[in-house]
């Protein structure tokens, strides 16, 4: 809102600007004019004219938070605190961060700078976020492929597969994939992603212990058999420990550049009959000792977001552990109440059987015992008094 005091000081010649030409709204005083002869000082606006801004706090408190970030604060050798003001291209490089799913792409994007960018929105927690988190992460692989995500160990990890797979969908350029021990089976939607172009560069794939058979291989490598797509680069093969049998050797021929096959612990007799299928069809040797390639030690999760799946990780054990102890809490409740019942129980039985008794007793010795006044409290009552 703007207004103006008036005052008896005149203020300076004013020139607005209309239809692209300047014109004067005032009269400039002339120094014969004035009594002194001399001339006032020039002033654009009276002292009482003042500017006066109408912000909602709302808006006020976010704007003075995030402000905040382009300041750099220290404390000198005094011990005052002292602030500096962050390069342009930082502040630049937090606002494209805090709104990075809102870029269409970061195709021609110097790499440099966009891992800088992908830290500062990892700082900021965007790759969490259930709404954008995937898109985001879409959006740096895409553009580069790899260097997001070059190799990914999931070995043993079962529930970080079935709880983040769109996530996991979402990288492109993996050069090396371990589901060792993730109880895929044959019908799990990621063995269907595995032939998509998006892992077309995969070169090691790790499928061990996942009860995949015949069926499921068949499944697996039906686009590169049939569509000539997907795993075209492939050059080592994990299948241990899976129901197998020498029928799934035809179905892995259409994987040109495989080098390396794993098939230990399967349904496989290593006879002459199947040392000569893999020979024909494969080209392959049989070899006493464990290639180094397919050792698990050379596996790890290599990339910009080696810290995102960390941090998957760490969540879902968390959620496993407080479901876990929530079950456990309901099973002692129900052991509690159980417990509760039985005691019971056996109180009655017992109270019944003490009475029971007592009937059919009599001794001349003594008294004759009191009988149970009909008005006594049995437990039944007691029960009933407390549930109260």
């Amino acid at each position: 809102m703007f207004y103006t005091e008036k005052t008896d000081n005149d203020c300076g010649p004013i020139y607005i600007r209309e239809k692209g030409k300047l014109r004067c709204v005032n009269e400039a005083v002339r120094i014969e004019d004035t009594p002194s002869g001399r001339s006032k000082p020039f002033r654009l606006f009276g002292r009482g004219f003042s500017v006066q801004l109408r912000i909602e706090s709302e808006v006020r408190a976010s704007t003075s938070t995030k402000r905040k970030e382009h300041f750099v604060f220290t404390y000198n050798e005094e011990g005052s605190l002292r602030y500096s003001v962050k390069s342009l291209f930082n502040i630049s490089l937090l606002f494209i961060a805090e709104n990075v799913q809102h870029v269409d792409s970061l195709m021609g994007f110097p790499e440099q700078m966009a891992e800088r960018l992908f830290v500062a929105a990892e700082a900021k927690q965007k790759f969490s976020d259930p709404e954008n988190g995937s898109r985001a992460l879409q959006l740096f692989s895409e553009a580069y492929g790899d260097l997001v995500l070059k190799s990914l160990c999931l070995r043993n990890r079962f529930l970080l597969v079935s709880e983040k797979l769109e996530e996991i969908k979402v990288f492109h350029g993996l050069q090396s994939l371990d589901l060792f021990g993730c109880k895929l089976g044959d019908s799990h939607e990621i063995l269907q992603h595995l032939c998509s172009e998006a892992l077309s560069s995969l070169i090691q794939l790790f499928l061990g212990d996942n009860n995949i058979s015949n069926r499921g291989l068949q499944k697996l490598t039906a686009p590169a058999r049939v569509m000539k797509r997907g795993l075209a680069n492939l050059q080592l093969l994990d299948l241990s420990y899976n129901p197998i049998s020498e029928e799934a050797v035809g179905y892995l021929s259409c994987f040109p550049n495989l080098r390396g096959l794993d098939i230990s612990e399967t349904n496989m007799e290593l006879t002459t009959s199947l040392h000569q299928v893999l020979h024909n069809k494969l080209g392959f040797v049989h070899s006493e000792v464990l290639l180094q390639d397919f050792c698990h030690s050379h596996c790890k999760t290599q990339g910009w977001a080696e810290q995102i799946i960390n941090q998957w990780e760490t969540h879902i054990l968390e959620l496993s552990k407080l479901k876990t102890d929530l079950q456990r809490e309901k099973t002692d409740a129900l052991r509690f109440y159980g417990r509760h019942k039985f005691v019971r129980d056996t109180l009655k039985n017992k109270r019944k059987r003490t009475l029971d008794s007592g009937i059919g007793v009599s001794s001349d010795s003594g008294p004759p015992e009191k009988r149970p006044s009909s008005s006594s409290i049995t437990v039944e009552d007691w029960d009933l008094l407390n549930s109260y």
